[in-house]
């Protein structure tokens, strides 16, 4: 057995099904390696940026670290997007890359560059494998880093030469990690701050759905608490789904100052914030506590991350869903009076107003069904619109936000939910960025919907423009005939040209048992009234 051979039965042990990515020169042996594996399949992408969404999507919805994999140089860079992605949305990934032999790392060479270096910034952990035999211990603190909270990317770089050489090494025994349980003591003292709060509010997030992925009965164990307890809740954009009833007031997660305080008044009026699996990625701490006036009681598997505006009064640190059964209990119920505005979809004109889109959608899809939303004004619109009602049925990217992940990312998520409709939504800025992996759902038959919504232009750049210099440059573009780019990838394709078609075409594209494009045109205008709704 040599050590690629050894790097993919890890691979197998640590219950790998596929990798994503490009063979090189350099990666020959280890993709001689996976293809004589029966348990691991490899997907061929056509760009190895898409390969890094695809896994970073396949191990946030999945819970186990996706694999990507691509060759030295160019091969390397182009995944660091995706790479970075996962590690500040908090998906378990592990990028694996080939590397020119060793004999000429230490100098100027052909396509070298320090990936390990490289890497670096962008992971929780990164290591070459320059001895054969420490692969299994290489591979498996590989992928506990990655699962272990918070979540993130890892990597390992194998150069070509190594991966010949004869080893007699064995994978690692795979151990589950478990974590503590919270403190009586800072369960007390958080009881005792909330129960005195004049207003206290829960901030949910990230956190809570991907315990809850994970297997844990977080989502069921929030709502309860909030049952319970009669405190009002916010959510995250990454958060949907996690919370259900009246005392759900809504997403937050704009990135300007003011806007959501003025969107949700009982947010910005709260003595006493409860931050639950909150990531301050998601959406700034400036941004919901600007006078740093607000208590927060920190809950979260972790312990906090400081910030100037988030500094915890107490911090209960252990399970979320543990946290939240010990500390319900202790607290008076409460009967607050809770606004919650119903969003009212005016008639229908064409082109369509997003919010619309959103409504059709909703209407469209199941309950369970998956959403993969790429990042543009869209994003905003579905964060703010789409009602989820079960946690990790809408995946957002609000941490590094890139763009192109929607369509890459709803091949993961179907490969990982086969069983249930996927739509990857996208503004045609996105879309365009890996539209090439159109040929590889082709290819590999997972039937996902692609709804791009068309109007030629980079809307959030534009409204920004406009806010504050009173133009617009540099964001407007031209678009192909989507329907026959569609016919092109051998794929069926739709062109919206009634607004009364939208819900009616949404829902024979879903039960296509193939690839799909919905071209949605938009009126970008509506836009600029979501920024003036926002403040």
């Amino acid at each position: 057995m040599n050590a690629a051979q050894l790097l993919v039965r890890c691979l197998e042990n640590e219950g790998v099904r596929h990798v994503f990515g490009i063979p090189g020169e350099e990666t020959l042996a280890l993709n001689a390696a996976l293809d004589d594996s029966d348990k691991i399949t490899f997907i061929l992408t056509r760009h190895e940026q898409a390969a890094a969404f695809m896994a970073d999507v396949y191990g946030r919805l999945s819970t186990y670290p996706g694999v990507c994999l691509a060759t030295l140089g160019p091969g390397a860079t182009n995944l660091l997007t995706g790479v970075a992605d996962a590690t500040l949305d908090r998906a378990p990934l592990v990028a694996i890359t080939g590397q020119a032999g060793l004999e000429r790392v230490h100098k100027e060479s052909h396509q070298y560059v320090d990936v390990v270096r490289m890497f670096d910034p962008v992971t929780k952990w990164t290591a070459r494998v320059q001895i054969a035999e420490s692969i299994p211990e290489i591979v498996r603190k590989a992928f506990r880093l990655a699962r272990l909270e918070k979540p993130g990317a890892t990597h390992i770089e194998l150069p070509e030469d190594v991966a010949g050489q004869d080893v007699t090494a064995q994978p690692l025994e795979v151990r589950r990690t478990s974590y503590p349980e919270p403190q009586p003591e800072t369960i007390e003292r958080a009881a005792e701050i909330i129960a005195n709060a004049r207003l206290p509010i829960l901030l949910v997030g990230n956190g809570v759905t991907r315990r809850d992925a994970a297997g844990h009965g977080t989502v069921a164990a929030l709502r309860e608490f909030v049952a319970r307890s009669g405190i009002a809740a916010v959510h995250t954009f990454m958060a949907k789904g996690a919370l259900e009833g009246d005392l759900d007031l809504g997403p937050v997660g704009l990135q300007r100052p003011g806007a959501d305080l003025s969107l949700i008044p009982e947010l910005a009026q709260a003595d006493v914030v409860v931050a639950v699996g909150y990531d301050l990625v998601e959406w700034a701490p400036a941004l919901w506590n600007p006078k740093k006036d607000k208590t927060v009681v920190h809950v979260d598997s972790t312990a906090a991350e400081l910030d100037g505006h988030y500094q915890p009064k107490v911090e209960v640190v252990g399970e979320i869903d543990q946290a939240l059964l010990a500390l319900g209990p202790k607290l008076p119920a409460r009967r607050p009076a809770v606004r919650r505005g119903t969003r009212t979809y005016h008639a229908p004109r064409f082109p369509l107003a997003p919010e619309y889109v959103v409504h059709a959608l909703r209407a469209a899809v199941g309950a369970e069904d998956v959403i993969v939303s790429d990042v543009g004004a869209h994003k905003v619109w579905l964060a703010r619109l789409f009602h989820a009602t079960r946690p990790n049925t809408v995946v957002i990217s609000n941490g590094l936000a890139s763009m192109g992940i929607a369509l890459p990312g709803a091949i993961a998520a179907k490969l990982v939910r086969p069983e249930r409709k996927v739509v990857a939504f996208s503004g045609d800025g996105g879309f365009l960025m890996n539209v090439q992996e159109l040929e590889t759902a082709k290819r590999i038959g997972t039937a996902i919907v692609c709804v791009v919504l068309v109007d030629g232009k980079l809307g959030v750049i534009e409204v920004n423009e406009r806010r504050l210099f009173g133009r617009t440059f540099g964001t407007e573009f031209g678009n192909p005939d989507f329907v026959a780019l569609a016919r092109a990838f051998g794929i069926a394709g739709f062109a919206i040209e009634r607004a009364e078609d939208l819900e009616p075409t949404l829902r024979r594209a879903l039960d296509l048992d193939e690839p799909t494009i919905v071209a949605v045109p938009i009126d970008s205008s509506a836009n600029d009234g979501l920024a003036q709704e926002a403040g």
